[in-house]
């Protein structure tokens, strides 16, 4: 069984029990989440497909760490010969949550 469910403005294919990275969600550790904006549901080969969203159908997860950094991303900017370079990084914050069940 699996589902496709919008998340912060991204939409994730996910199973029960499985372990994602999302943008950073206002919650601490421990809460408890429920997701509304399911898109599709899967379940024995029969596929529910949401028009946009299916109704009745819910994802709920627990949020296993609240913030967590990703990898840092160089932001480089340079215009050829001006003697214009600029050099900046970024790291992303992110939520890392356990899907606990998909009710559909």
């Amino acid at each position: 069984m699996f589902a496709i469910v919008t998340i912060a403005g991204q939409q994730f294919k996910v199973t029960e029990g499985q372990e994602i990275f999302v943008h950073r969600l206002e919650a601490a550790q421990g809460d408890k989440v429920t997701f509304d904006d399911v898109l599709l549901v899967e379940k024995d080969g029969s596929v529910k497909v949401g028009t946009p969203i299916v109704k009745g159908a819910k994802v709920s997860a627990t949020i296993l760490e609240p913030l967590v950094k990703g990898d840092k991303v160089i932001v480089f900017k340079k215009k050829r010969r001006k003697g214009y370079r600029v050099k900046n990084g970024h790291r992303q914050q992110f939520s890392k949550i356990k899907i606990e069940s998909i009710g559909a």
